[in-house]
């Protein structure tokens, strides 16, 4: 009985660490495609931005009104630029220029992995730079969602942005990990995410300890409102409580009641729109006073 129990386990243990091989070659995959220009009423400009990456980054740019602020929107993980037109809608409407871009290894901007907001953080820096010589002079933001977010912290320093919005971003990549295998694996998923997580330097070229907006929030001088969803299995309602305790002010949680790990802006809607004008208004447009 004891070997049968032994082999089993062996047994169970070598499918999971197989699962968790698997899995990190998965989540770190390029999800590059060709962007086909979508049916919107956007006056959407073609651009391509030189990134320390060594490649162009595509994206689109949305002229606002004369003089007013420039928003870049960050994509989600095995995302595009597609999945922010509804946000880069209602900004424009607002009177914002918006720049909506693939980061590395997604859309149509080349990358050979994923890193988790890494090298993505180049793009992220480069396209704000450019966003800047767009609307010279004028104040700018940034809305990452996931992977977006952690580009935006990630890096040499955070977006040198006026003010930050991020959503869903996980804390530690040992937690995100932990996070997405006991989705898939339960408690077995938990034990064995520090194979995955080992994987990352060899894999990605990346040091895990690199993979912490948590700590690279501390760096962020802008201020910053914290949106995640309080039922998200992914990013867990704990981690974005402790991303918003870890930041300087000025700064706000908002925690969007069941909500998952989804495009938010299509959850709450005309809700989340309002927060994030009255956001916006108050730093890039205002004073930053109440």
């Amino acid at each position: 009985m004891p070997r049968r129990f032994l082999a089993a386990l062996l047994l169970t243990l070598a499918l999971g660490a197989t699962a968790a091989f698997v899995l990190a070659g998965t989540l770190a995959a390029p999800q590059q495609r060709t962007i086909s220009p979508p049916e919107t009423t956007l006056a959407l400009q073609p651009v391509h931005i030189p990134s320390a990456n060594g490649h162009a980054v595509a994206g689109w740019f949305v002229q606002g009104q004369s003089g007013r602020p420039g928003i870049l929107l960050l994509h989600s993980l095995r995302s595009n630029r597609l999945e922010m037109l509804g946000r880069a809608a209602f900004l424009n409407a607002a009177g914002y220029s918006v720049l909506l871009i693939d980061m590395q290894a997604h859309g149509e901007t080349p990358g050979e992995h994923i890193t988790f907001g890494y090298r993505e953080s180049f793009d992220a820096h480069a396209a704000l730079r450019y966003l800047k010589s767009r609307v010279a002079g004028a104040k700018t933001g940034v809305i990452g969602v996931s992977l977006g977010g952690a580009a935006a912290l990630l890096g040499d320093a955070p977006v040198d942005a006026d003010a930050v919005i991020l959503e869903a971003v996980y804390s530690t990549v040992g937690t995100a990990i932990e996070n997405r295998l006991a989705i898939r694996l339960g408690e077995l998923g938990r034990l064995l995410s520090p194979l995955l997580e080992w994987q990352i330097a060899p894999r990605l070229g990346v040091a895990a300890a690199s993979l912490a907006p948590l700590t690279a929030i501390k760096r962020l001088t802008s201020p910053v409102l914290i949106i995640a969803g309080d039922e998200d299995r992914h990013t867990v309602r704990e981690e974005s409580a402790a991303l918003f305790e870890a930041a300087r002010e000025p700064k706000a949680l908002w925690l969007i009641e069941g909500a998952r790990h989804q495009n938010l802006h299509r959850y709450a809607g005309t809700t989340y729109e309002r927060r994030v004008l009255a956001f916006f208004a108050r730093y890039l447009d205002g004073d930053g006073t109440s």
